[in-house]
């Protein structure tokens, strides 16, 4: 599998997706065209035609996956954008286009995900910061890895005083009823899969490790995380 899952596609300061520009041309290589998911967002064709001016300076075009319901069967590459994880996999689930991605996807057609586009790549959208404003059929999503994901990750502030959940409390709690790593991808940083190997890439900032009974674990970027491709995955343990 060819995979590029980036924790954010919207840096302050920069243009829509500029700051990871380099690691789509990488992964496009030679595709022309991409289709593109934009159900995670209410505005579908205003999503999309964000997408297409972002992507137009490479030389790759954008076709929306709902402009036509066959598209994704013929894609030269699949990129699905952030928003709402609910959202998008109710989309996807309802349509049957969740089967047709995954099968795409394990078959070699390239993937690319940002935000509740990354979250989707994993076994489950139990890890999403997102609010459940639609009712999916299920939690299932791709397993394109095994893990799970948390892009937007946020480190605890010491000096905080609001009350409120951490998002190293919300992923305590999930690892205290399911045995799978999390790996909590910072803002600017994205996983790159090619084949059996997995690297952590992007800004220095890293991403941090969660496992069930250890403590959490700073990964650098550009660090090699094949091993958690031999994961197996254990829910409601």
């Amino acid at each position: 599998m060819e995979l590029l899952l980036l924790s954010n596609s919207a840096t302050h300061g920069r243009p829509f997706l500029e700051h990871a520009l380099d690691a789509v041309r990488d992964i496009l290589r030679d595709v022309r065209e991409v289709v593109f998911v934009p159900y995670a967002l209410a505005d579908h064709d205003g999503y999309t035609a964000k997408v297409r001016s972002a992507l137009e300076p490479i030389g790759v075009s954008v076709v929306g996956a709902h402009t036509d319901p066959g598209v994704l069967g013929s894609a030269a590459a699949i990129f699905v954008g952030g928003g709402n994880t609910f959202r998008l996999v109710k989309a996807l689930q309802v349509s049957g286009q969740l089967d047709v991605i995954r099968d795409r996807v394990r078959n070699g057609t390239p993937y690319l995900g940002s935000s509740a586009g990354t979250n989707l790549a994993g076994p489950s959208l139990r890890t999403s910061n997102d609010m459940p404003i639609v009712q999916p059929p299920s939690f299932e999503t791709l397993g394109l890895v095994p893990f799970q994901l948390n892009p937007h990750y946020l480190d605890p502030d010491p000096e905080s005083t609001h009350q409120g959940e951490t998002r190293e409390l919300r992923i305590t709690e999930f690892l205290e009823e399911n045995d799978v790593p999390v790996l909590g991808l910072r803002e600017g940083t994205w996983l790159r899969r090619h084949a059996d190997t997995l690297t952590l890439d992007g800004i220095p900032a890293g991403a941090r490790l969660f496992r069930r009974g250890t403590a959490p674990e700073e990964i650098a970027s550009g660090s090699d995380l094949s091993e958690l491709l031999k994961i197996t995955a254990a829910y409601d343990v």
